[in-house]
């Protein structure tokens, strides 16, 4: 039975958290900017070189050089080119904002971390201030108290959900589920951005070039790691390289698509994970990878880098532990099609650059596929069916708690991320930016937080450390 506890311990400032680990960065000798001007030294979050990598890499960085790109370090200003993926890791191992800067201040008398727990409605008073959460935990409804704010930070589809499971939200689907309204803010659950991904597109390559996916389950494999940190696993089985070409009529200087290079296919794995990460339903996924499973390869996956179609975050119920609707609503505008199309024939041309056709042989996975084989084979109306059947996310949704000047009727916080009509509330994550940026979302995400946590301190007349 569920029973209310209620924690009289005050809190300062409470903060309602999704952590997550950090974006991929680089660093790498540059012609014209020394590293010291493009990268920070000193601070909780290091960022490394990886310490193994595959032939295909050296291959991919080749093809970009045969297309007139040059390898760049992708922190610079105006970052064209194809770059090796570098991690955010620590000794090789993932090195997570948890382990940044939760676990250094586990010691702290003033911070409480609660494991496990879920959050079903933030709390407010007669003046309309945040004062306390409710959250489930261990089977218990309890509660927890904040003498000056609240923070929200539940990712760009969890705030949106805690605020309209809290009453803070468009008016007309509050009372929908019949949610008592605190503060009728429509922009919530609004504008939800992602960058569509394309995983589909797969070659194969003559043994001996890249390794298998279900080798690195081998002990050889552990034992590199864990003795060495070294081998296939510091990879963390995922994206080698990436790209920012230059593929459309726009702005030169800000990327349509980033194009992301694996050193497997999605079919290598027989579809045991990669079928569930992207979201291919297995029927569809053993049919049309058929003969790909085990065999080495690689993928090429462009993603909409400034995608113009909007989603949105909704409620299922009044129940928090309904999960939320999430219609992400891609493609909907046309230039996205239009965009991902012009991805797709760059990574064709890519693959076919003798650095990965003739050094790798580097064979098309040409398969027709079935849903999509009454239209002209690799029409753009072909591959508009194919990337409406194989098209997913790459997990970077942002924008439904979207920041903005108080004229706009659909922004959400104001640029202190304080939430609109109501007192003592921010969020602070993706959910707040009002347009996508042009490449991985999690470095920024930190940034914001970073950033805010100065202007708490600010107003509090807290200490500020910098590193």
């Amino acid at each position: 039975m569920i029973e209310d506890v209620m924690n009289e311990k005050k809190l300062d400032v409470l903060a309602l958290t999704e952590t997550r680990g950090l974006c991929d960065l680089a660093e790498v000798n540059l012609k014209f900017f020394s590293t010291a001007f493009i990268h920070g030294y000193g601070g909780p979050l290091t960022v490394e070189n990886k310490p193994w990598r595959t032939k295909l890499l050296g291959g991919f960085l080749k093809a970009g050089k045969q297309m007139g790109y040059d390898v760049i370090d992708p922190s610079i200003p105006d970052p064209i080119g194809f770059y090796e993926v570098e991690l955010t890791t620590r000794n090789n191992i993932r090195w997570s904002t948890a382990e940044a800067y939760i676990k250094p201040s586990a010691f702290r008398r003033n911070l409480d971390v609660v494991l496990n727990a879920h959050v079903t409605q933030i709390l407010f008073d007669n003046h309309k201030t945040a004062v306390g959460v409710h959250f489930l935990h261990q089977g218990k409804l309890k509660s927890a108290f904040a003498r000056k704010e609240i923070i929200l930070s539940a990712g760009a589809i969890g705030s949106p959900q805690v605020l309209m499971l809290s009453g803070v939200g468009p008016a007309s689907h509050l009372h929908q589920h019949g949610i008592p309204v605190v503060a009728n803010v429509p922009g919530v659950g609004k504008n939800l951005i992602d960058h569509p991904y394309l995983a589909a597109l797969s070659w194969t390559v003559k043994n001996g070039s890249t390794y298998n996916a279900l080798d690195t389950t081998s002990p050889e494999v552990f034992r590199q790691f864990i003795h060495n940190r070294d081998g296939p696993l510091t990879l963390g089985l995922s994206n080698e390289g990436y790209a920012w070409p230059v593929t459309g009529p726009e702005d030169p200087y800000w990327p349509e698509v980033q194009i992301a290079f694996t050193p497997y296919s999605i079919a290598n794995d027989f579809g045991i994970v990669s079928a569930q990460i992207f979201g291919i339903r297995q029927d569809l996924y053993q049919r049309y990878f058929q003969g790909l499973g085990g065999r080495e390869g690689f993928s090429i996956g462009p993603f909409l880098t400034r995608p113009k179609s909007r989603g949105s975050v909704t409620l299922n119920s009044a129940n928090p532990l309904d999960a939320p609707l999430i219609d992400t609503n891609y493609f909907e505008h046309p230039d996205d099609i239009a965009t991902m199309i012009r991805g797709i024939k760059f990574s064709l041309r890519l693959a076919s650059m003798p650095a990965l056709k003739h050094d790798f042989d580097a064979v098309f996975h040409d398969r027709v596929l079935q849903e999509c084989e009454h239209e002209v084979l690799y029409s753009d109306q072909y591959w508009e069916c194919y990337i409406k059947i194989f098209a997913g996310t790459i997990y970077h949704p942002c924008g439904t708690c979207k920041m903005g000047p108080l004229k706009d009727p659909y922004s959400v916080v104001d640029d202190q991320l304080r939430v609109r009509h109501v007192g003592g509330l921010r969020v602070i994550d993706a959910s707040i930016m009002p347009v996508i940026t042009t490449g991985n979302i999690n470095a920024p995400t930190i940034m914001i937080a970073e950033k805010a946590a100065d202007m708490i301190k600010l107003l509090w007349d807290a200490t500020i450390t910098t590193f």
